[in-house]
């Protein structure tokens, strides 16, 4: 018999399916249709089989949100005739539990877009949001209204989010509130607050969530921030003046930084994926600050398979780049059979006592440590995680009874898949300093919100930052890409326009022929879109042209127009306000390259060098004027043997008609161009380039290697476009690395009114 076909009817003749016989059914389609929205399966109609129902923004599925194919070829839950699966519209907890005030509109029910309006009673003041609506997300825009007046109390009354009730009105020093959630809901944060003698409640204000309420990632990128920022700190004293928006590393002390994802049937496969590309980039991005946490990732069903062992970290087995291509290639393959959370908790476990061994009690106090699950928690096997993750807090606080050492360990807890059981994963997460809990409806945005995390703080100290994803074509998404791209309009004696890099909130680099002898400071107009996308028209202080640029140099000696040295810096007027817009590129021989390059110790500008410019053939990018914003060009820079090569062709130049390519193109130049073998080819420079930076990412930091300069053939027909370059056309720009002097005698003056970079010795 075809297995494909229904079985109902053997399991009625024999009675049921467990009476020693085997036989295997799959699950039909009758019945799971859901009016107003669909569903998907992830192993079609076979056993295991997870259908997950979706519906349209405002809405969610009832009565069930998942249903699993059983092997006796039904499923579970069972579809019911007398309530069919339908998409039901959002709805928001009653706020109706406002002490001292009134709510109208007054409602039984409220669903997504409904508005409110509170107001207090006679002698009572309003605080938090006087008017909320009620989100696509099951949650209330805006903060919960709280009805109160100056009673003395040494806190201020906490309030009663809506959906809860609370018992405790005495709000002196160690009175305690507790709180709980009406009919269907859950609580998520503190369910008991104490007074502090600070006037501070312990803990985190509660919410009370419905199974279809969830968190969005810029709700999750700011409380996640706000939360993991009490064990990352910053590295250095930066300006950093938003709070909760970043992740910082701590200077003093070891982090270690463990990372669970739930592999097991009831997650799907597209699932797993995303949620294995946002554990690399949360990765990514930690590393982009200069520092080494060391790293245990795990992924686990009814088994651990360990993808990086965190003993390998202490022993210097294992690089970072090796970490990331591992979990890029591991597959879930045959593995994701039953959940045991705990095998997940106990693994951890068992590291962390192999580091304190290692390290000894005194040294074992140095170690934060950073607990994140990836999972549903809906564990089948192994028991609760409770027991194990009470050890794990015994283990770094030392004593039970020692809360002054809970700094170093939090543990997060992102719950993903179709259908979560809070009620288990909530009481697992452990930290102080925000929200630790994560209700994600949406996985493949975790990837975008790791990276605002890190983004949206104001870190003057850390150049090169930017946001590497580009989800779509737009003008926002290009200008956090490239957030040092400048465009320059010289309105001067001869017009034109070029691109800049913001180096410094007071500096752009370009080229020096960007600018004609009788230009002011005034003529020149620099473009730099900062908060919020607004195009800023920065005013121009001074600027300054590399003392031995001169275009008349050579003509004598057959070269018409001569670049070398083809370098200026502008300075602007005031300071650009530095932002995930507006971001400084990173530059040569300086010490905040070094940091970007994770040079330890006394580093080298020649040290930098050899690691940006290592290959015959160095992949580089520029940016070209393309609506919206910009392009990127990719160029190989022909080094060694292959530059001699490659300036051959500058004798095509017109206006040049020397014999020997060195006379027209220095040292100081990088030559790009050309075909690369087969059919790939170089993006050849257009008019509107000059001046712009020639970069290379490393380990998602910008570095600036070089400015472009010129070229042998004019190839742009407009300045919109990406132009591949043909068989002599070359390009040639000026190397950064020949320049430092200048650069670091500007850029490095430690005696004007602005903020000076460090510059290397050697």
């Amino acid at each position: 018999m075809d297995s494909s076909v229904s079985c109902s009817w053997v399991a009625a003749l024999l009675g049921l399916l467990c009476l020693g016989l085997e036989v295997r059914c799959d699950c039909t389609m009758a019945s799971i249709d859901m009016e107003g929205g669909d569903y998907t399966l992830t192993k079609d109609l076979l056993k295991g089989s997870l259908l997950v129902y979706r519906c349209p923004e405002g809405y969610y599925p009832y009565p069930t949100l998942t249903r699993v194919c059983q092997p006796s070829g039904s499923w579970r839950p069972l579809p019911k005739k007398f309530l069919p699966q339908r998409c039901k519209r959002v709805e928001c907890p009653d706020p109706n539990v406002m002490e001292n005030g009134d709510i109208s509109p007054p409602q039984e029910r409220y669903f997504a877009d409904n508005e409110t309006n509170y107001e207090c009673y006679s002698g009572y003041t309003l605080r938090g949001s006087s008017k909320r609506t009620c989100l696509p997300n099951g949650k209330w825009s805006g903060s919960t209204p709280i009805c109160s007046r100056d009673s003395g109390d040494t806190c201020a009354d906490p309030g009663i989010p809506p959906g809860a009730s609370r018992t405790g009105n005495m709000f002196g020093i160690d009175d305690k509130v507790t709180y709980s959630c009406n009919s269907n809901l859950f609580l998520v944060g503190s369910k008991e607050r104490v007074c502090q003698e600070s006037g501070q409640w312990t803990g985190k204000e509660p919410a009370c969530y419905y199974k279809h309420t969830y968190d969005t990632p810029n709700e999750v990128s700011q409380a996640f921030g706000s939360a993991i920022k009490e064990s990352l700190t910053t590295m250095e004293s930066l300006n950093d003046t938003q709070e909760g928006r970043v992740i910082r590393i701590s200077k003093s002390g070891i982090l270690n930084i463990y990372i669970a994802v739930d592999i097991s049937e009831s997650i799907k496969e597209e699932q797993f994926k995303q949620a294995r590309d946002a554990m690399i980039k949360l990765i990514q991005k930690i590393a982009s600050f200069s520092v080494s946490p060391n790293y245990e990732i795990i992924f686990f069903s009814s088994e651990v398979y360990e993808v990086v062992n965190i003993l390998d970290f202490f022993d210097s087995k294992v690089e970072l780049t090796k970490v990331i291509e591992d979990l890029e290639k591991f597959e879930v393959g045959d593995k994701n059979t039953g959940t045991d959370l705990n095998l997940a908790f106990v693994r951890f476990e068992e590291q962390m006592a192999f580091i304190k061994e290692r390290a000894g009690l005194e040294g074992f106090k140095e170690y934060r440590h950073v607990l994140i699950m990836f999972t549903d928690g809906a564990y089948n096997m192994g028991g609760s995680p409770k027991p194990t993750v009470e050890r794990i807090k015994n283990m770094v606080y030392m004593n039970p009874q020692n809360v002054s050492r809970d700094e170093f360990l939090d543990i997060y807890v992102f719950a993903i898949g179709a259908d979560i059981f809070d009620d288990d994963l909530h009481p697992l997460t452990v930290g102080k300093g925000g929200d630790h809990y994560f209700r994600m409806k949406d996985i493949q945005e975790l990837g975008e919100t790791f990276d605002k995390i890190i983004d949206q703080t104001e870190v003057v100290g850390l150049c090169g930052l930017h946001l590497d994803y580009e989800i779509t074509e737009d003008k926002e998404s290009k200008r956090k890409k490239y957030p040092w791209f400048a465009s320059i309009i010289n309105v001067g004696q001869h017009p034109k326009t070029c691109i800049g890099s913001l180096v410094s909130p007071d500096f752009v680099l370009t080229a020096a022929h960007c600018f004609s002898p009788k230009d002011e400071p005034k003529d020149i107009i620099v473009e730099i879109e900062e908060e919020n996308n607004a195009k800023r028209a920065k005013k121009v202080k001074d600027f300054k042209l590399h003392p031995d640029y001169n275009i008349y140099l050579k003509r004598a000696q057959g070269v018409n127009e001569s670049y070398d040295y083809d370098l200026a810096l502008i300075q602007l007027e005031d300071p650009i306000k530095i932002s995930v817009n507006a971001r400084p590129i990173c530059i040569p021989c300086t010490q905040e390259t070094s940091d970007a390059l994770q040079l330890v110790g006394e580093s080298t500008c020649k040290q930098q060098e050899q690691l940006l410019l290592k290959n015959q053939r160095e992949r580089l990018s520029f940016l070209t004027r393309k609506t919206p914003l910009v392009a990127e060009k990719v160029v190989y820079a022909k080094l060694g043997e292959s530059r001699n090569i490659c300036i051959q062709k500058a004798l095509l130049a017109p206006g040049i008609s020397v014999t020997d390519p060195k006379i027209a193109v220095t040292d100081n130049f990088l030559c790009t161009g050309g075909y690369n073998g087969g059919e790939h080819r170089d993006h050849i420079s257009c008019t509107g380039d000059s001046g712009g930076a020639v970069f290379k990412n490393y380990k998602l930091r910008t570095i600036q290697i070089g400015v472009v300069s010129w070229g042998t053939h004019l190839l742009c027909e407009t300045n919109d476009g990406l132009i591949e370059s043909i068989a002599e056309s070359r390009d040639f720009h000026i190397n950064l690395f020949k320049m430092i002097p200048f650069l670091k005698g500007i850029l490095g003056d430690d005696t004007k009114d602005y903020a000076p970079l460090k510059f290397l010795n050697s």
